[in-house]
């Protein structure tokens, strides 16, 4: 386990370019998030969607322990709970307005 978070910390092997898209779409995702929250409106918001980037995020975990874990692991995981909880709140309020 001490082996694992030590290379979650090493620099080296991280793509820039992998963690300025994860940086950018997990700008965005807390946006969303508060919008559903506030509003409880998720007419437009499709559930497959969400689900396709919640699988290509739990892709891109797996991908970083099977190869090469370093600071982009955390990114995903922090995008992949910000996807999962608008989708938790995509099914919340779904459920309320049908």
């Amino acid at each position: 386990m001490l082996d694992f978070l030590v290379q979650s910390i090493q620099i080296k092997s991280m793509s820039i370019f992998e963690a300025g898209m994860l940086i950018c779409f997990g700008a965005s995702w807390p946006f969303a998030v508060l919008k559903t929250y506030k509003t409880k409106n998720v007419k437009g918001k499709s559930r497959l969607f969400l689900s396709l980037i919640i699988l290509g995020y739990i892709c891109g975990i797996i991908n970083k322990i099977l190869n090469s874990v370093d600071i982009v692991f955390w990114l995903y995981i922090v995008n992949l709970l910000l996807v999962s909880t608008d989708f938790a709140l995509c099914l919340l309020y779904r459920s309320r307005q049908e």
